[in-house]
């Protein structure tokens, strides 16, 4: 779009229109002073003469002050009303006390010029007030014209036949956005509230018919394509019904950020996005306690590894938000780390961020960046975490997952670090997988060091992150996009979801808690049956399921279990924290004699003898119940 420069010869017309209001004004209100008759008295007309063209310069004048030649009328709205009435009340004023004050100076009689009758300047005032307010707001009728004239010639499909769900001051904004963005393709029909007073209402014209319960029958009534969720304060609960029931409209379902977004991110509040399975399965936003959060991570030294994926990008970009002294981002897939690189330098201007390759396999690499750096806290997430490739790989996760979380443990005792926070899955609780089971190592590796290491370590649990790298999120929308199939692997199969935020504040927020030694277990709420997620999906991108898009089953995947689980049945329950959403599971025990020996017989098999290190995966970790020697890709 190209911005139009204001120019004198583009306010020439505006000046002129003035002028003409101004003295059409007076000359009206002289006539009604006079019963319509113009000025029965010469000296009246000889007065008007002299003193119009100074009420005219005076009004100009004021008018310029309050910026009339600068404001875009074509967007005029109650705060221009405003504008237009200050100014002519001082214009007008001004006006009326030179008039009296001249008057009682200079004889009239000598310049045959008098001072107005005080009926004329109250309603040459008030003339003015509506002839310039209704010039001004032609210029919004003109452009409001010219849009319907816009949706009347081009083609209707263009246009979206828009409901808007909230009456309050969100969905005036969103109403009337639509209705005077010429780029809008949306035409607002009907809007829904639950607000028993507002029903029957209008907002800009648009007539408010009901509450939520009426949304089905009204899309069908008033042909709607898409619907418009305008509520920012909305809360999660009433959130996720409302959208439930649009998504059975088979509208195209669009949400304004909520308020902690447009805080947060400055996001536009009108600009609408599409609606996310996220708005449909998380919570409200959560509290922290920022003091006990800023306490171990205000001007300190911050080391994330594994900083460019899904969730250790998350928590660097919530870490640089408690003003670090330095934020280090670990990371072996160097597009991640660039890409987060430049994200955090744009939107943190004085963030000092450090951005290094590496794997945490590699001890001395490690280590040379714990000496150099001499990071205050730490937050272990770099981990190999897909459970079907580390089934057909287990020396891989192995290596990584244990001996990875090794390396940076041990770094951490060696270098004096105040606290390492691992994260942790809720698939190490019975693993099935190899995954869940070198997890369940880290979470010992965790335990053990904390008892020998004055550095604070603590683990952190929680199931899995909606819209992460490698979810079934993202693979539903893929196939969605495909036409379908959308490919489930049990009708029963469930799982606990969090969003990617949600996760990494509440891993700050338990970091902050840490004494040494616990192992933490965020409150992952309701579980969801992954065939849910899938039909809700493809409602959310307007289709029908199992009509527009069939649902196949495919069968459990090797190492993949019905439900998980968060807590171990020997660990006792969990202990509650100060947050409600985070919970301490007692520590089980372990043979703290022989572990690190059973560790390094571990590594000395990892990737060579995968029978051998699977017998001792098993030894480490009891409630193990999986078999990935068996599927192993590559196995003899």
């Amino acid at each position: 779009m190209k911005n139009k420069r204001i120019t004198f010869r583009n306010l020439i017309p505006q000046i002129i229109i003035d002028i003409v209001c101004i003295y059409f004004s007076y000359w009206v209100a002289y006539l009604l002073r006079y019963e319509g008759r113009v000025f029965p008295d010469p000296y009246d007309l000889e007065s008007f003469q002299a003193w119009i063209p100074w009420i005219t310069v005076i009004f100009i004048v004021t008018f310029t002050v309050f910026r009339f030649y600068t404001t875009m009328w074509q967007f005029a709205s109650m705060d221009e009303l405003l504008q237009i009435f200050y100014a002519v009340t001082l214009a007008g004023f001004i006006v009326t006390i030179l008039g009296f004050t001249f008057s009682q100076q200079v004889s009239w009689q000598l310049l045959h010029v008098k001072r107005f009758p005080i009926s004329v300047y109250v309603m040459g005032l008030v003339f003015t007030f509506f002839f310039v307010g209704a010039s001004r707001f032609s210029f919004r009728l003109v452009r409001r014209m010219k849009r319907k004239s816009q949706i009347n010639k081009e083609d209707s499909d263009e246009f979206n036949r828009v409901m808007v769900i909230g009456a309050g001051e969100m969905g005036s904004m969103v109403i009337k956005d639509m209705k005077n963005a010429p780029e809008s393709k949306g035409i607002p029909v009907v809007a829904i509230d639950d607000d028993r007073r507002k029903k029957g209402t209008r907002i800009h014209g648009v007539r408010v018919v009901g509450g939520r319960e009426s949304i089905p029958k009204m899309a069908v009534r008033y042909n709607v394509d898409q619907i418009v969720l305008a509520i920012a304060s909305a809360n999660k609960k009433d959130k996720q019904d409302i959208l439930s029931i649009c998504a059975k409209t088979g509208c195209q379902l669009k949400t304004i950020p909520a308020l902690y977004e447009i805080i947060e991110d400055s996001a536009d509040p009108l600009k609408v996005r599409n609606v996310d399975i996220i708005d449909l399965l998380g919570r409200d936003e959560i509290n922290l306690n920022t003091a006990e959060i800023c306490g171990y991570l205000k001007n300190k030294t911050v080391l994330v590894t594994g900083g460019g994926g899904s969730i250790g990008s998350e928590l660097c970009r919530q870490i640089a938000l408690f003003n670090p002294k330095k934020l280090i981002i670990f990371d072996i897939y160097e597009n991640n780390a660039y890409d987060l690189q430049n994200e955090l330098l744009m939107r943190f201007k004085h963030l000092d961020l450090e951005v290094l390759i590496g794997s945490v396999r590699d001890k001395a690499r490690i280590e040379h960046i714990f000496s150099v750096c001499q990071p205050d806290v730490v937050f272990h997430a770099a981990a190999h975490k897909h459970v079907p490739l580390m089934e057909l790989s287990p020396g891989e996760a192995v290596k990584n997952n244990v001996f990875g979380t090794l390396n940076v443990a041990q770094a951490c005792d060696k270098f004096d670090v105040k606290r390492m926070v691992l994260i942790s899955t809720d698939k190490a609780v019975n693993p099935t997988n190899i995954m869940g089971a070198t997890k369940r190592i880290c979470e010992l590796i965790i335990q053990y060091y904390s008892r020998h290491s004055k550095t604070d370590y603590v683990a952190v649990r929680f199931g899995n992150v909606l819209g992460s790298n490698g979810s079934v999120i993202p693979l539903f929308k893929k196939q969605i996009e495909n036409g379908g199939p959308v490919t489930v692997t049990h009708p029963d199969i469930i799982r606990y979801f969090m969003t990617i935020p949600e996760a990494a504040r509440l891993v700050i927020q338990a970091g902050g808690m840490a004494r040494g030694g616990e192992i933490f277990v965020l409150d992952m709420g309701q579980p969801v049956k992954i065939v849910d997620l899938a039909r809700n999906l493809i409602r959310l991108s307007g289709l029908q399921p199992d009509v527009d898009i069939k649902i196949e089953y495919t069968g459990l995947r090797p190492g993949e279990k019905l439900y998980e689980e968060l807590l171990l049945d020997s660990e006792g329950g969990c202990q509650k924290t100060s947050h409600e959403l985070i919970y301490i599971g007692t520590p089980i025990p372990f043979n703290e004699g022989t572990f690190l020996n059973e560790i390094e017989r571990l590594r000395e098999v990892a990737g060579f003898n995968n029978v051998k290190m699977m017998e001792i995966v098993h030894q480490l970790v009891p409630t193990y119940s999986g078999h990935a020697e068996e599927t192993d890709a590559l196995a003899n």
